[in-house]
């Protein structure tokens, strides 16, 4: 399974027929195994994915193993591709499609050629253009930026919307917007992005089906 974008001539839009940005979901960096998987099913259930990011924040190897075969277990009989954060050695012996790279193009090229043209390669390049374009050049399969949105985390350089829209007219290498997002900001990179990638936005309220509804919908409107 590959992550793919709409194609190119379908994604710039004439104004009453445009393809909207895909739901790119990332899980939370910590969930029970005893209930997440449920409430993962649910949102899968009731919004088409175009990927999943498994992203934990423990590196306790055990943990991850079993998280992974759980997500992968709930993705999979869904047909949606799995991904991992970051932990490019975890990806063949955990039966995974591909990994996220959360340092940008440093390490894309290696895990290319250690995983092969058929993994999906992808790497978060906060707010540099020549890092995604290293990246996009080096084989991977989308670049990600961000925080989108406004955040205390990392030196506070946000991806502004001039990045995308850029990104979007000279660049084919698909892109994901990520972090902070909020209806206002997704409501202003619609036309500019390949994916939303949305986690912690939902995985912190009561229903975390409900509140990805009322983000996507900001995408109309």
């Amino acid at each position: 399974m590959k992550l793919q974008a709409p194609d190119e001539k379908d994604r710039k839009m004439a104004e009453t027929d445009m393809e909207f940005p895909q739901l790119y979901l990332v899980t939370p960096p910590e969930f029970e195994l005893s209930r997440f998987p449920d409430q993962l099913a649910r949102v899968l259930d009731a919004h088409d994915t175009a990927c999943l990011r498994l992203s934990l924040a423990t590196s306790d190897e055990d943990r991850i193993m079993r998280a992974a075969d759980a997500c992968r277990e709930v993705a999979h009989a869904r047909d949606v591709p799995l991904v991992i954060t970051d932990h490019a050695l975890m990806v063949e012996r955990l039966g995974l499609d591909g990994v996220h790279l959360g340092d940008g193009a440093r390490r894309v090229r290696k895990t290319r050629d250690d995983l092969g043209a058929d993994a999906i390669v992808g790497a978060f390049c906060n707010a540099s253009r020549h890092d995604g374009m290293t990246a996009g050049e080096m084989g991977a399969d989308y670049v990600s930026f961000g925080p989108a949105g406004t955040s205390t985390l990392g030196d506070g350089t946000r991806a502004e919307a001039d990045l995308f829209d850029w990104w979007s007219k000279m660049i084919e290498v698909p892109v994901v917007a990520e972090g902070a997002l909020d209806e206002d900001i997704i409501r202003t990179l619609t036309p500019f992005t390949d994916f939303f990638a949305i986690g912690e936005e939902i995985w912190n309220s009561d229903d975390p089906t409900a509140r990805l509804s009322h983000l996507l919908a900001a995408m109309t409107g």
